[in-house]
């Protein structure tokens, strides 16, 4: 029986590759690795270390000065589009500060809910007018559970968020039974 060989990995050749400050080899990460660093940067890391694991799991490429001129487009691309999304999300909080929702629940004659108006209700409100926000991103107290109008925080994104008004009123069909 022959033994066959393993394939060696096909990297421009040995002599060719990157050098790094420090002696290492200089290679662009592919995907974010644990306890290295994050997609889209330079790391250097000892010879073995990137042939052995590195370069044939797909998880990173040689810096080649072509390969961190498409790393820096990539990433000027995607700060635009995190701007667009964070005007997006101030135009939307502006919207929600001008508006109130009015929340329609069972109550008894003293003003107490016999449940609780809670995030996914709000949110179900404001979706109705048209206005998108998820249940997690409406920050309540508690729930709350009596009739009147009540300051909730909405916290859209990082450095984006306002104030909601919330009335919580009795249901006409509570109004109708007195």
């Amino acid at each position: 029986m022959a033994a066959t060989a393993q394939p060696r990995l096909a990297v421009a050749g040995k002599r060719s590759l990157p050098k790094g400050k420090r002696g290492g080899i200089e290679l662009l990460l592919i995907h974010t690795v644990e306890h290295l660093g994050k997609q889209g940067e330079v790391v250097e890391v000892k010879r073995g270390y990137a042939y052995n694991y590195l370069l044939p799991q797909g998880l990173a490429t040689l810096a080649t000065e072509h390969h961190k001129r498409m790393v820096e487009k990539h990433k000027a691309k995607l700060e635009e589009i995190a701007r667009e999304r964070l005007a997006g999300l101030r135009s939307l909080l502006a919207e929600l500060v001008r508006t109130s929702v009015t929340i329609e629940a069972n109550a008894n004659d003293e003003g107490h809910l016999y449940g609780s108006v809670g995030a996914p209700e709000i949110s179900r409100s404001l979706k109705q007018q048209d206005l998108m926000v998820s249940p997690e991103q409406i920050i309540l107290q508690g729930p709350l559970k009596e009739v009147g109008l009540y300051t909730v925080k909405v916290k859209l994104g990082p450095d984006v968020e306002g104030d909601l008004k919330v009335w919580v009123v009795p249901s006409s069909s509570d109004a109708a039974a007195k």
